[in-house]
């Protein structure tokens, strides 16, 4: 598997909510429902997004956006319009302290208010779980991914598919809106891969490398195995010497730190994905013993393997002081372990 079917092989919503909404100005919406990964489509008008650690994006019609979780984000007619409506962790919503969920609803799917000459429809779409994404995808997202109405292989027509079907109740209804949500997002994030452009993962830039794209494939493929840098070195036909500076150069992380943090995402996947022990799981990802694993596990994430799993759908594992685009899969700076 390349590194890009890797990555989109994580989207596998179920049960998403989905939902459009019709809102005439002044308005804004506040979203604090905790959600790992938002997508909003504004389909008419005009509005502005103001999320955590990014600047208000003023967004168009056919404009597809992303936004990471769990911090809230707000949806607005302006910049500085106070919130009317907030979004709570359940998808209620609320105005002024009083519950509207009921009251705004319109018809299948679609919530707000008659249009008026200036309305906004907002499409949106949340996964409810990380597990519905695989941490390689949680972990390589900006916190803001902005596809311009017009941008990207197929975003209009998904777009298009997804406002048609969010307003049907058909038999199977949520199992379609599910699938083309996932295609939607698997979309945008190969165009955004494939632009190249600022905020790629330095690993995912790094597979264009004969030596250190070798060498992650050989990860990817096998995390299991015992691999040491002397080891990955031969494999991808050069000296240790060279695979280090190298990898680390273009990854942003030395080989074994890189590993150790692969392979603890990919734990963390199967803890919430699969029904396999614990001893599978650390022999699946590479780990001798499930203590081994576990220890590595909370050293790193501050919950053990069972606390995590037992949590169910929640916010994913944060870890202190290191930039969540970069930690699993590349970049960052604090190895757990050296080089051998």
């Amino acid at each position: 598997m390349d590194a890009l079917n890797a990555l989109l092989d994580g989207p596998k919503a179920r049960g998403a909510f989905l939902q459009r909404s019709v809102l005439n100005p002044p308005w804004s919406l506040r979203v604090e429902d905790r959600a790992p990964l938002s997508i909003v489509a504004l389909t008419r008008g005009s509005a502005w997004l103001s999320a955590a650690g990014d600047r208000p994006r003023k967004l168009g019609a056919g404009d597809v956006v992303t936004v990471r979780g769990p911090e809230p984000y707000t949806l607005a007619h302006a910049p500085d319009t106070p919130a009317t409506v907030v979004v709570g962790p359940d998808q209620r919503c609320s105005s002024g302290g009083v519950d509207v969920t009921d009251s705004g609803a319109l018809s299948v799917r679609t919530w707000g208010e008659a249009p008026g000459p200036e309305a906004a429809v907002v499409l949106s779409g949340t996964y409810r779980a990380p597990g519905e994404l695989g941490s390689h995808l949680w972990h390589a997202l900006p916190q803001v991914l902005v596809r311009p109405a017009g941008t990207g292989s197929g975003t209009a027509s998904l777009v298009e598919l997804l406002g048609a079907e969010v307003g049907h109740d058909h038999l199977g209804q949520a199992l379609v809106l599910d699938r083309v949500l996932d295609l939607l997002l698997a979309g945008m994030v190969r165009d955004w891969l494939a632009e190249g452009g600022a905020g790629i993962p330095g690993w995912y830039r790094a597979e264009a490398d004969p030596v250190v794209g070798r060498a992650l494939g050989l990860m990817r493929s096998a995390p299991e195995r015992p691999w040491t840098v002397p080891a990955l070195a031969a494999e991808a036909g050069t000296s240790r010497a060279v695979l280090a500076r190298r990898f680390t150069a273009l990854v942003g992380a030395p080989p074994m730190a890189h590993l150790a943090r692969l392979r603890l995402a990919l734990g963390a996947d199967l803890l919430r994905g699969s029904d396999a022990t614990l001893a599978s799981v650390a022999r699946r990802v590479g780990y001798g013993s499930a203590f081994a694993f576990s220890a590595a596990f909370k050293r790193r994430y501050g919950v053990s393997p069972s606390a995590y799993r037992e949590a169910g759908p929640g916010p994913d594992l944060p870890v202190s002081g290191v930039d969540t685009r970069t930690h699993v899969l590349g970049g960052g700076h604090r190895p757990e372990h050296v080089d051998r």
